[in-house]
């Protein structure tokens, strides 16, 4: 049975810091390009960060120089490092596993930034 399962979330002040986890089962994660995704409260889901099989980052602009993905393939576990957090960055925040025609969703894990 797959699974994917994130923690980390929570509330924290602008400027402040969390570091999300996203723990995988049921597949073999080291052939799994990993993602991470946010919806924000009345907003389409959009594409935070993502890591290759190879530990290639990539990260949408709003987030870059803030935010860190990468994996532990030992763990079957990526992490999303959120550094400078701003009042915007509040969403929900899911992992996504692909390869090929396969795709796999957590069921997220919400991030609150606010003073």
């Amino acid at each position: 049975q797959v699974q994917l399962v994130e923690s980390g979330g929570g509330l924290v002040q602008p400027g402040g810091s969390l570091r999300l986890s996203c723990a995988a089962s049921g597949f073999t994660f080291s052939r799994y390009g990993m993602r991470w995704y946010r919806q924000a409260p009345g907003k389409e889901r959009e594409f935070v960060a993502s890591i290759t099989t190879d530990g290639s980052g990539n990260y949408v602009d709003s987030v870059k120089g803030r935010f860190t993905i990468s994996r532990d393939n030992a763990k079957n576990t990526v992490y999303l490092q959120m550094n400078s957090l701003k009042l915007e960055d509040t969403a929900v925040y899911y992992c996504n596993a692909v390869r090929l025609n396969m795709a796999y969703w957590g069921k997220g894990t919400l991030v609150t930034v606010s003073s």
